[in-house]
């Protein structure tokens, strides 16, 4: 990978720089809602981890040389990364939480980050390693949904 800096450290830093941006926009949002994103992405990360469990591979994005199964099954059918999808939707309820719609700029910073130095890069080892069958994938799936 390009850098090899953890998602849940790039997930933190996200989160602080929302915790700093200034409060130009304030929104109170609902506590109901809120809780739903979080509980929304908890789901979708047991979903990946047991489909990882299942399929007895990796689910480490720091070690793909592991990665001995592709899986296109289950929440798979749907996002082609839906690990980093929860975290940014533990971002997004983090900026409702703080209330401060400026600060959703973060979760933009995150997807964006996560897109060019996480994900194209493991595309390319995926690629590589499943040949047509991670490029029919691609074709039919979603990078994010």
């Amino acid at each position: 990978m390009e850098l090899k800096i953890p998602p849940p450290v790039v997930l933190l830093s996200c989160a602080l720089i929302m915790k700093l941006m200034p409060e130009i926009w304030q929104v109170t949002f609902s506590l109901s809602l809120i809780i739903g994103i979080i509980c929304l992405a908890i789901i979708i990360d047991i979903w990946c981890l047991f489909a990882f469990f299942q399929q007895k591979t990796t689910a480490s994005p720091l070690s793909p040389s592991k990665t001995s199964t592709l899986i296109t099954s289950g929440i798979y059918r749907f996002s082609r990364n839906p690990m980093y999808l929860s975290l940014a939707f533990y971002l997004i309820a983090w900026g409702l939480w703080l209330g401060n719609v400026t600060a959703l700029i973060g979760v933009i910073l995150f997807c964006l980050y996560i897109t060019y130095f996480q994900i194209i890069p493991e595309e390319r080892h995926l690629e590589n390693l499943f040949g047509d069958k991670y490029l029919q994938y691609k074709k039919s799936v979603r990078r994010w949904i």
